[in-house]
């Protein structure tokens, strides 16, 4: 059974920092593709960026040059290094990998 885990949201404030961490069990995360995607308050769920299985990563705008995406394979994890984070960043990111899901985890950014 494939289970996704994800950690490190919590509260900061604007222009800091935060890394996000998915881990994967019941599948090898390198053979797939892998996405964040995130939730605010009362949206719908929007893509943030997604990692191929060679290790190319694209973003949506709104997050370039600010967030970056990596996997470390020894671990079977990928993380979302957030930087400059801005209050409209603030939602619940969550790790996906082809039908998984993550629990998600929550990153809010005060002004």
């Amino acid at each position: 059974q494939v289970q996704l885990v994800e950690s490190g949201g919590g509260l900061v404030q604007a222009g800091e920092s935060l890394t996000l961490s998915c881990a994967a069990s019941g599948l090898t995360m390198s053979h797939y593709p892998v996405g964040w995607f995130r939730q605010a308050p009362g949206k719908e769920r929007e893509f943030v960026a997604w990692i191929s299985r060679t290790g190319t990563a694209n973003y949506v705008d709104s997050v370039k040059g600010r967030f970056a995406f990596s996997r470390d394979d020894a671990e079977n994890t990928v993380y979302l290094q957030m930087n400059s984070l801005k209050p409209d960043d603030t939602a619940v990111y969550y790790c996906n990998i082809r039908s998984n899901w993550g629990q998600g985890t929550q990153v809010t950014v005060s002004s």
